[in-house]
């Protein structure tokens, strides 16, 4: 009986080492390509090669597998890496779907904070390939390379030089553009002739007076008609990587163009908009005067668009702690901002909007849905769009700023209030339960978020 299990001992103990041994003798699984990149950099060339080598086969389905996943019991193992970490982001879509643009700085944060705390390779991993870990020059070309790019494509004018590579950026003040479009913007965002009954105008569901948004679970459309997801703030969002939960409207003109048309919103067509507006002399003869086409859907659009390219609101109390002012935040704001980040929520809340520039799945760490119970079609979030069951769950990040006059929070409106918010982001993204002092840091953090909007504060 000692000799059978003293072998079974040895059998264990050459297969823990025995596989591990094997990987370092024959090496990683051969990594992705991530490809060439308009301009691309040697320091690009650089982390490419690494992030390809090194993490590739988990944050990709295109990796290679390892030899040892057909076996019993490590294929569901190995599938469950790939499963989380192309949930986390996926490598081949974050790096090739736009070769002409700047990776996603959501992405750089993640991929940083990792590299900052070591959290990556999982330790199950590093168990099994000993070389899994990026090694110290393959950690410096990646976090050069994040840094130059965040410089380069994603610091804010506001920003002095030593900023300039931080993942959170202040507000910039709003920029300059021809002033009788933004007038004639501003009129139509405020023009209840938008809708079908003359009642409703883009201010009813995202009033600049509320933090751009109604304070209700969902807004109230003509008739009656209740919508089905709650409404975001429209401030700021210049900056997000498209519009909607769902990110189904590349850009502000197209969130414009959907609203008038939806017969639970406005209940009306750019037709009848069009010839509604166009009875107006006055306002006829402004559109005239800006746009060679007149009224049309596309100018009306694009109007209101380029009124909300200047809703920025810079000079929030964060904003002049991060330009220098240290005394802009309290005590217990500067303890829940480095909380934040040391939480990682900086990750998907990052950028000079703290969030709009990636989609992520809402209960990353656990089941969000399943314990609110009461499904609903917008809980779909971005497969609505994509069509990929992969997808499910995502929405697009809101952003943070002047979210303490955004009440209820998240898609359904399930937060009724930033303590609420704090604890199931807590739970539900990061797995982490923080304490009652903790999120009152993180709460009086979030406060300190409110910016100015012509020259005033947000109320």
């Amino acid at each position: 009986m000692k000799k059978i299990i003293l072998a079974l001992v040895g059998i264990m103990i050459a297969v823990v080492v025995g596989f591990p041994v094997i990987n370092l003798i024959t090496g990683l699984p051969k990594g992705i390509q991530l490809g060439t990149r308009n301009g691309a950099s040697e320091t690009y060339t650089a982390a490419a090669q690494a992030l390809s080598q090194k993490c590739g086969n988990c944050h990709s389905a295109q990796g290679a597998l390892p030899f040892y996943a057909a076996l019993p019991g490590a294929s569901s193992l190995v599938k469950d890496d790939i499963l989380k970490g192309t949930e986390w982001f996926d490598m081949v879509d974050t790096f090739a779907q736009a070769p002409t643009e700047p990776v996603c700085e959501a992405t750089l944060a993640k991929i940083e904070k990792c590299l900052q705390d070591g959290a990556m390779p999982p330790q199950r991993y590093r168990a099994m390939h000993w070389n899994g870990a990026l090694n110290a020059k393959q950690k410096l070309a990646v976090l050069t390379w994040i840094q130059q790019v965040r410089a380069t494509h994603y610091s804010s004018p506001a920003s002095p030089e030593a900023l300039k590579t931080a993942v959170i950026q202040p507000v910039p003040q709003p920029p300059q553009l021809d002033a009788k479009k933004v007038a004639l913007g501003k009129l139509l965002y405020h023009d209840t002739r938008l809708s079908k009954d003359n009642t409703l105008s883009c201010a009813s569901c995202h009033d600049l007076a509320k933090g751009g948004t109604d304070r209700q679970a969902v807004s109230d459309g003509v008739g009656g008609a209740k919508g089905g997801i709650n409404a975001p703030t429209v401030f700021n969002a210049a900056y997000h990587l498209a519009q909607f939960w769902d990110g189904r409207a590349a850009d502000l003109a197209a969130q414009a163009a959907g609203p008038p048309g939806n017969p639970i919103e406005m209940a009306s067509s750019w037709p009848e908009i069009v010839a509604k507006l166009s009875q107006d002399a006055a306002f006829k003869a402004g559109f005239e005067a800006s746009y060679p086409n007149g009224i049309t859907q596309e100018t009306l659009c694009d109007a209101i668009a380029t009124f909300e390219k200047i809703l920025l609101t810079p000079n929030s109390d964060f904003d002049k702690f991060l330009l220098g002012n240290q005394a802009a935040l309290g005590d217990a704001a500067r303890k829940g901002h480095a909380l934040f980040m040391e939480s990682g929520c900086a990750t998907c809340h990052s950028g000079i909007a703290m969030g709009g520039r990636s989609f992520e799945k809402m209960g990353r760490t656990a089941d969000y849905f399943a314990d609110r119970g009461n499904p609903t079609a917008a809980d779909t979030g971005r497969a609505s769009v994509t069509k990929n069951e992969g997808d499910k769950h995502k929405f697009k990040v809101p952003t943070l700023r002047n979210v303490a006059l955004t009440a209820p929070y998240f898609h359904d409106a399930s937060a009724s209030n930033l303590t609420e918010a704090v604890r199931k982001m807590g739970r539900y993204q990061i797995d982490k339960t923080f304490s009652e002092q903790e999120t009152a840091q993180l709460v009086s953090f979030l406060e300190s978020l409110t910016g100015e909007f012509e020259g005033k504060k947000l109320q």
